[in-house]
């Protein structure tokens, strides 16, 4: 397939889904792109369907052969153009859509028009539930979603499992009949035979038991490729406050997941398989050993009881280890974000003790677990072991009175070893499980944190917003241990305007721009965008329409151009090139001899803190959003570069975009045309910026304090 119009594609994608009653906005094709910024791909679209409630499945077929009840679909012609086929009406006709052709309305095709006859590519959308119930707000559960498609894969798991059982007999069998039969008649022939026929058993068994190690391989990627890009697509959603600063906790919490796939993926899942067929066993020595079956039918329940009696503390043991590995993990993330700090304020002996004693906690935990783990495996093996002499001592007399063979016994011994050998491996196993019990509900409770785009709601969508502005009542507070930080703020800003917010440190400017950017949402009042509240606006139309300077300029491991043009799609090396012109960002590619593709490493080390404001601000122009949101954005660089930005900003800013600037910087009021004070969360000066100036002359004043 050539390359198709990214527009004309979503114009057909967008009219698909509104067809089917739950349409998608520009932004929700664009919000989960996974391809390259240059082209849009199918695979691209199949993603943002599929995150939006609906199935989508993309391949070659024959329009002429589907049937009737699987329209409307998308269809790409022999030259990748696509057109939307909304039903077929009957043998020869189709009504069809293409926005391509300048007309949205519905036209009548005959099979044999060209497109329609070389068609082979279609994209099938059909909603995911049809009952009753609103189908796009049930989500799917992200861990039990990923393995009901694969209960196939773990039937035949258990089908293999209960055929290596059946092949298992064949070695105590064998051994019964060579004492019984063979030895007393020398019967060689028999032997022989025999022989044959066990090898080709024991081969067979060895590839049953390789196919079912396969299919626990190939169930366990497949659900771990889903459930792991789940996990990580949470983690980004997440509400800012629902992070709580605790990243730490958040990367121990992703990394135990590593336990719950282990234990779906190894042999403890075959040891739990291989558990039920033990009575298979027992039932085979009842049936050619006699009361011989007494001694393991006695064994089992001591090896189960012990096992579920230890079951308790290893739960709570397990629950300790994992808070102290969170523990653990959060002094080491803490140390490597702030490890230069912590060298120039000879900070070390303090996270050096915190790391002892995580690592201490844990291990004193751990510990516990393995004692009692290996503990119960101990007694286990002593079971298993006491069960074979049981079976030898207890066989000696029925074979002396007749009641069994010696072949029988000998037989009943090593089926026995064979139907214990799983109790052996099963405290072990009640660990794993233990663990990822544990993790598991860890997981399942950030899961369950709010994110910024519910599942299944309908935002509003819009494109482009003016630049209006309103604070209606807003309460804020990151903490309410730490007290309110914004209180009733009111406040609004005209789309155009230029304003810049200033106040003492701790006033809640910061916040206000944080708000805006929709990063937070006030506990009390509203923040409205043209008019509309900004919590029902989607998160992508807001994020392409406010460009964001933080005062923390974060630069992710990449190339410049990757960290410029961000998670704008389809951008030309003309826009890239004219908006690191405007933030002097261009000084950077034009020192390196690979340009815009000069690695930068994560978080931006090794290019130093004016540098990354510069790349800040050019990623925030890209687009040419209606509003800029700057905290503090020149804090880092020298004056005659700070003169300069402010120069072309002066110029890209003159197109009516709007403008909120956060800053304690005099020389960026140039920028600005309105001013706005805070003080301890309130608004204490709302004004032009000259009268503001002509205050500050003859007494101390914000700007002064600044």
């Amino acid at each position: 397939m050539v390359p198709f119009s990214t527009d004309t594609l979503i114009a057909h994608l967008k009219m698909l889904t509104d067809y089917l009653e739950y349409g998608l906005s520009e932004a929700d094709f664009f919000r989960v792109f996974k391809g390259n910024h240059d082209a849009y791909e199918v695979g691209d679209a199949v993603s943002a369907l599929e995150a939006a409630g609906y199935k989508a499945d993309f391949g070659k077929a024959r329009l002429s052969k589907l049937d009737p009840i699987l329209f409307p679909v998308l269809v790409f012609d022999a030259n990748g153009l696509p057109f939307l086929v909304l039903d077929r009406k009957d043998k020869d006709r189709f009504l069809v859509v293409d926005v391509s052709s300048g007309s949205s309305e519905p036209q009548i095709w005959r099979r044999w028009e060209p497109r329609l006859r070389e068609a082979r590519w279609i994209l099938r959308v059909s909603r995911k539930h049809r009952s009753g119930e609103d189908y796009i707000a049930r989500q799917d559960h992200w861990f039990w979603s990923a393995f009901r498609d694969l209960h196939g894969v773990y039937i035949q798991i258990i089908l293999a499992a209960m055929v290596s059982s059946v092949l298992g007999l064949t070695t105590s069998l064998f051994t019964m009949v060579v004492y019984d039969r063979i030895l007393p008649n020398e019967a060689v022939d028999s032997l022989l035979a025999l022989v044959v026929g066990v090898a080709f058993a024991l081969m067979f068994d060895f590839l049953i038991k390789n196919l079912r190690s396969r299919f626990i391989e190939t169930a366990g990627k497949r659900a771990d490729m889903q459930i792991a890009e789940r996990l990580f697509n949470q983690l980004i959603a997440l509400k800012m406050k629902a992070r709580g600063g605790q990243n730490g906790r958040m990367t121990s919490i992703l990394r135990d997941f590593e336990v719950v796939r282990d234990f779906f993926t190894s042999a403890s899942l075959i040891t739990l398989v291989d558990l039920p067929f033990l009575f298979v066993f027992i039932g085979v020595i009842w049936f050619i050993g006699g009361p011989l079956a007494l001694v393991p039918a006695a064994a089992v329940p001591i090896t189960l009881i012990a096992g579920l009696m230890a079951q308790p503390f290893l739960s709570r043991y397990a629950s300790e280890s994992s808070i102290d590995g969170q523990t653990k993990q959060a002094v080491l993330m803490e140390t490597l974000t702030g490890v230069e700090t912590i060298k120039t304020t000879g900070a070390e002996p303090i996270m050096r003790s915190r790391w002892n004693e995580a690592v201490k906690a844990q291990a004193n935990s751990s510990g516990k677990t393995r004692l009692l783990s290996q503990g119960t495996v101990n007694l286990t093996l002593l079971v298993q072991q006491i069960a074979q002499v049981a079976i030898l001592f207890y066989g000696v007399f029925l074979v002396r009175d007749g009641t069994i063979s010696v072949g029988a016994l000998i037989a009943s011994v090593i089926l026995a070893g064979k139907a214990l050998t799983p109790l052996s491996q099963l405290a072990q196993v009640m660990t794993r499980l233990n663990k990822a019990r544990i993790a598991y509900c860890q997981i399942d409770t950030l899961m369950e944190q709010e994110v910024e785009r519910e599942y299944g709601r309908r935002y509003l969508s819009r494109p482009t917003i003016a630049g209006q502005i309103e604070f209606k009542g807003v309460h804020f507070t990151y903490d309410e241990v730490l007290g309110s930080i914004l209180k009733d703020i009111d406040l609004s800003i005209k789309p155009g305007e230029k304003v810049a917010i200033l106040g003492p440190v701790g006033s809640g400017k910061s916040t206000v721009a944080r708000l805006i950017l929709g990063l937070y949402e006030p506990n009390d009042g509203a923040v409205l965008l043209d008019g509309l509240n900004a919590r029902n606006l989607d998160p992508a139309d807001k994020t392409r329409n406010i460009g964001a300077v933080l005062q923390d300029c974060w630069l992710f491991s990449g190339t410049l151009r990757e960290n410029i043009i961000a998670g704008r799609f389809k951008i030309t090396d003309t826009e890239l090139h004219q908006k690191a012109s405007i933030s002097l960002a261009d000084r950077i590619a034009s020192q390196h001899p690979h340009g815009y593709d000069m690695r930068i490493q994560e978080g931006g080390f090794g290019v130093s803190g004016g540098q990354r404001q510069t790349i800040a601000i050019a990623r925030a122009l890209i687009g040419d959003p209606p509003i800029l949101v700057m905290d503090e954005p020149t804090s880092g660089m020298d004056v005659p570069t700070e003169v300069r930005v402010i120069e072309n900003l002066k110029t890209w800013l003159s197109d009516d975009r709007t403008l909120v600037l956060v800053t304690h910087r005099a020389s960026l009021l140039q920028l600005v045309d309105r001013v706005i004070v805070l003080n301890n969360g309130k608004i204490t000066y709302d004004g032009s910026k000259e009268e503001i100036l002509m205050l500050s002359r003859p007494k101390s004043s914000a700007v002064k304090e600044a």
